[in-house]
């Protein structure tokens, strides 16, 4: 299957962490959690948002957030203990090796600390951006806490 090198990027990883998922590209924008979740034809809330912050040491935090939810900086900052900001577009692509739009929750350029939205263990299948605004992969929650090595926490605002 012929994917975008970003998504393709995603696809590798995915693989070389054992997981069996597929990346599919498709023809609508997934580059919101609203666009994905038409384009996959789901629910928003089933759609994997991953949001990088900046924290206070500096070091960059993934959160992968349902798309229905707005993220709680103060809550997370509180999981964290320390501050975090958002980050820059020029932030993201350095620490993940990806741009903004497309950021998935495996397969970046650095590691991350990572926090998994709680409201996402309640759906059955989610959806997650794979790389590219046109490219996501289909994964249970146990999959994303499993390949993000991430701490479930609740996020929501």
């Amino acid at each position: 299957m012929s994917l975008e090198p970003s998504a393709r990027k995603v696809q590798d990883a995915l693989a070389a962490a054992g997981f069996p998922n597929e990346v599919v590209e498709l023809p609508d924008s997934t580059r919101t959690a609203a666009e994905a979740a038409r384009a996959v034809g789901c629910e928003v809330g089933q759609i994997v948002k991953s949001l990088v912050f900046r924290a206070a040491s500096g070091r960059a935090v993934l959160v992968v957030a349902s798309g229905a939810n707005r993220v709680d900086e103060a809550k997370v900052a509180a999981e964290l203990g320390e501050a975090i900001g958002r980050a820059d577009a020029a932030f993201v692509r350095e620490e993940t090796g990806f741009a903004i739009g497309g950021v998935p929750p495996i397969g970046h350029a650095k590691k991350l600390a990572t926090l998994v939205d709680e409201a996402l263990l309640g759906f059955e299948t989610i959806w997650a951006a794979a790389g590219h605004p046109h490219a996501v992969f289909r994964l249970t929650p146990r999959e994303l806490v499993a390949m993000t090595r991430g701490t479930v926490a609740r996020v929501a605002a």
